[in-house]
């Protein structure tokens, strides 16, 4: 059975953006970005929210036409065009892109879809990952840490009635750019 991954980026002290949704705090050099590729392209699928979906269907889908973007980027696009996109929001009509809108995150489709044959399913997105924590969806953590602290802004993990969620260090890994990956597991 497939497993839904929470990946993010996050500062040291919590958040995914900055008060003004700033990200340019973000460190992704070409070792993390190539190491991203590598961890994605395994993927079964892309489970996000409209904001985090439309951010990246305004970069991705022709990024590798622009003589600018590096090695990987160009891959990235190709990689982030045909994997199998699910998008949470009540508002979206349509999307291109091998999309899919789904309107609600509902447990029994959420495990008919982790069902389904191919590789993990990638969460991203602070609101929707939220969702997903409150019903217990959530299979592991893919964390990556950026060396800085922005002091305000979108936390990743929002304040929560769930009491103490006890989880197992996977591993970590440190990149050259001082990033840093924790994966965790259910204890």
């Amino acid at each position: 059975m497939r497993k839904i991954i929470l990946m993010s980026t996050v500062s040291l002290d919590g958040y995914i953006e900055g008060p003004e949704r700033q990200i340019d705090w973000h460190v992704v050099d070409d070792e993390l970005h190539q190491y991203l590729n590598d961890e994605l392209r395994r993927m079964g699928g892309f489970l996000s929210g409209r904001v985090t979906h439309e951010l990246m269907a305004d970069y991705w889908p022709t990024a590798d036409a622009d003589p600018a973007s590096s090695g990987p980027e160009v891959e990235f696009a190709e990689i982030w065009r045909s994997m199998p996109k699910f998008v949470y929001s009540r508002t979206l009509e349509h999307a291109d892109w091998n999309t899919t809108v789904v309107r609600d995150v509902v447990p029994e489709e959420v495990a008919a879809l982790k069902a389904e044959p191919g590789g993990d399913l990638a969460l991203g997105g602070a609101d929707l990952a939220a969702s997903f924590l409150r019903h217990d969806l959530v299979d592991g953590y893919r964390i990556l840490v950026h060396p800085v602290r922005i002091g305000r802004g979108k936390p990743l993990f929002p304040p929560a009635d769930s009491g103490v969620v006890p989880l197992r260090l996977e591993s970590s890994r440190t990149f050259g750019n001082g990033v840093v990956e924790l994966r965790y597991g259910r204890a």
